[in-house]
C-alpha cells in the first residue's frame, strides 16, 4: 500500500499516524504540504529518518519547489509527477488528509 501524506506534520499528525499502521517497505509518499516533513532540520527529522528505516519515502519535487525546499532529509527520494503515478500504479493507495 501506498501512504500519501498531504497535511504539514507541524499542523497534522497524518505523518505519525501512517507511519503507526504502515507496514514495513510501504512506501510513503509526501505532497503538497506534507513536504515540509522532508526538509533538512526540520522538526519532524527525527521522526523520518526513523521511517527510512523500513519504507521507502518520497516527496514530490513540484511541492518541495513550489514551497522553496531545497536542503532535504538525505535518503528521501524526489519524484515528479510520472513517479508519482507509477507508484499510483503498483500499490492500493490510502491517503492520509
Amino acid at each position: 500500500m501506498l501512504h500519501t501524506v498531504n497535511k504539514s506534520p507541524l499542523d497534522s499528525g497524518c505523518l505519525a499516524s501512517a507511519l503507526r499502521v504502515a507496514a514495513a517497505d510501504s512506501p510513503i509518499l509526501l505532497l503538497e504540504d506534507g513536504v515540509h516533513a522532508a526538509r533538512l532540520g526540520a522538526r519532524s527529522e527525527e521522526l523520518v529518518l526513523a521511517a527510512l528505516r523500513s519504507h521507502p519515502v518520497y516527496a514530490l519535487g513540484p511541492d518541495l519547489e513550489a514551497r522553496g525546499i531545497q536542503r532535504i532529509i538525505p535518503g528521501i527520494r524526489v519524484i515528479g509527477y510520472d513517479g508519482f503515478v507509477e507508484l499510483v500504479e503498483q500499490h492500493s493507495v490510502v491517503p492520509w488528509l
